[in-house]
């Protein structure tokens, strides 16, 4: 096994393939999804990650000084950059790519075990990050239907509109928190715009919290964020 871990032309070319592979099989997952950093992203990002590591291992075996993980750690911290690059807050508020910045990190890391030969960390880390992506998706989103609270944009007609908005949240039993002013809070059209938690004082189903939101007074438009 020791020897399997050594710079030559056959393990170079084995450790490139496993790279690909991996970052493949996480950069499908993404592009399926139409996320901004797909297939292509995330095998670069893997392969290159691994190229670094192998570079650092060639580097310390030829020269025999030198510290064989200080280029792997700029990869580390580097790749904060390129994770930053995809995520995005939109108009409202809404955060996207979160969920794909650490996907590159996790990416990232899965390639530098594979440039220094850490298979046994490798090939189940790159299940363990594809099964994440995809399967803890879904208790992702059941956790989001079970809860009793919701962030919530909501744009009324005018900021006249705010008073009767809260009377009508009381009365349908629903407690206002965080609430956020957006920058441009007055649209061209004079609306009254702002981010709040909602959460009702009983249990009940999220359909019912949003279908009751749909009721208030003056209400120009509203979205779950």
């Amino acid at each position: 096994m020791l020897a399997l871990r050594d710079i030559t032309y056959t393990d170079i070319f084995f450790r490139i393939v496993l790279a690909t592979l991996i970052g493949g099989v996480l950069g499908l997952e993404r592009g399926r999804k139409n996320r901004p950093a797909g297939l292509r992203t995330y095998m670069l990002v893997c392969l290159g990650s691994a190229a670094v590591m192998m570079t650092n291992q060639y580097v310390v075996q030829c020269m025999g000084a030198g510290d064989p993980v200080r280029m792997g750690a700029q990869v580390i911290s580097g790749i904060g950059f390129l994770g930053a690059g995809s995520i995005m807050v939109t108009r409202r508020n809404q955060i996207r790519g979160i969920t794909t910045a650490a996907g590159l990190w996790a990416a990232a890391c899965l390639g530098l075990a594979v440039g220094i030969g850490f298979y046994e960390l490798a090939v189940p880390g790159a299940l363990a990050v594809f099964g994440i992506l995809t399967a803890i998706h879904k208790f992702d989103d059941l956790s989001r239907k079970n809860s009793n609270a919701m962030d919530v944009f909501i744009e009324l007609k005018s900021k006249e509109s705010m008073p009767a908005f809260i009377h009508y949240m009381r009365s349908a039993g629903l407690n206002i928190s965080n609430l956020q002013l957006e920058h441009e809070m007055f649209s061209a059209g004079g609306s009254f715009t702002f981010i709040a938690t909602i959460k009702s004082v009983e249990r009940r189903p999220r359909e019912s919290i949003f279908d009751t939101l749909h009721h208030i007074p003056d209400l120009e438009y509203i979205e779950e964020l």
